[in-house]
């Protein structure tokens, strides 16, 4: 079976631009730069790849509410192509990330976790993990030090 699955580790090269469809569904995109560095006959070389991004719904909100220019940032996606007509009338042809997942990037940073109410699917904003609350006893929880 194909899979069409990208994991992308890089910088923002420009903030999320925030924007709503018709319908009032958000839709973010950025632009990633992802970068390598590897060694050809003991000289250093760096090269660099850039990516266009889109993110849709919750997803689009959160990136736009925590990412700016130069966040370094981890995107799991899809490979996305589609074709467009140029305001001069060329066609032009594009590959993009449709973001799947979004996070910061913990390699030379830390991040502060703020969890958004969840608005959205058949549960109306119930707790994953089977629906229990937060002041309802875990059953996983001994009382011990996991490690």
């Amino acid at each position: 079976m194909a899979d069409n699955t990208v994991t992308l580790v890089g910088n923002l090269t420009r903030e999320p631009e925030l924007k709503f469809t018709q319908s009032g569904r958000a839709v973010a995109a950025f632009g990633l730069a992802v970068n390598r560095r590897y060694q050809v006959n003991g000289e250093w070389k760096d090269d660099t790849s850039y990516f266009n991004v889109t993110a849709w719904g919750q997803l689009a909100e959160n990136a736009s509410a925590s990412f700016t220019k130069g966040s370094r940032v981890i995107v799991t996606g899809r490979l996305s192509w589609r074709e467009y007509t140029t305001r001069d009338g060329d066609k032009r042809t594009t590959v993009e990330v449709v973001a799947d997942e979004l996070g910061p990037s913990l390699r030379w940073a830390t991040a502060q976790v703020e969890r958004n109410p969840r608005t959205d699917g058949p549960s109306g904003g119930a707790p994953r993990g089977g629906g229990r609350g937060m002041d309802e006893p875990n059953p996983f929880d001994s009382g011990e030090e996991p490690f």
